[in-house]
């Protein structure tokens, strides 16, 4: 499987409104999408939006993380892979939810971005499958991470402050900082 190039915010592709996709069954269109999975499982990547690969299409490709049971291993099979095809956020709760993020075409940093904490998503599957989700916690993140790439938007456009965006360096260094003063 041909893993494909992330592109960064140089590429205007990443800041334009994805295209509607018009032909889901399409057998160029599942090859993308196949590509696309391979490419985000390659960089261990919790989702890939189709303006990432410089395809200018509504459409994501997302894995959420395994669940883990009370020992702390992962529950095999809990991974839930989506590909989803002209998503559109009908509801979102008004309980907003800080947290850090990174991102594929972003590479080596990271920031802390306001997300709603739950929200209610239709679109289509692979299949042109209606697809009919509310999702809440890390998913509904991810999600809205994802669809903000098909309206040309990153998450370092919602970071909480401007001072809130660090290398991963910095960031591991702010967390070590934040155990030591947690320990004393």
């Amino acid at each position: 499987m041909d893993i494909l190039k992330i592109i960064t915010p140089e590429n205007p592709t990443l800041r334009q409104k994805a295209a509607p996709v018009e032909r889901v069954r399409d057998m160029a269109l599942q090859q993308l999408i196949d590509q696309m999975i391979a490419t985000m499982r390659s960089v261990n990547g919790a989702g890939l939006a189709a303006p990432q690969v410089d395809q200018s299409l509504r459409m994501a490709v997302i894995e959420t993380p395994a669940e883990i049971d009370e020992e702390g291993e992962e529950i095999p099979n809990s991974r839930k892979l989506y590909t989803i095809i002209n998503p559109e956020i009908t509801w979102a709760s008004r309980k907003m939810v800080k947290g850090v993020e990174g991102c594929l075409s972003i590479p080596g940093y990271v920031g802390e971005v306001s997300r709603h904490q739950a929200i209610h998503v239709i679109g289509l599957d692979r299949s042109g499958k209606k697809l009919n989700l509310r999702l809440k916690g890390w998913d509904a993140r991810i999600f809205q991470h994802e669809i903000d790439h098909l309206d040309g938007v990153l998450y370092t456009d919602r970071l909480t402050a401007p001072e809130n965006f660090w290398t991963e360096e910095e960031f591991e260094e702010l967390l070590k900082q934040e155990e030591v003063e947690a320990a004393d």
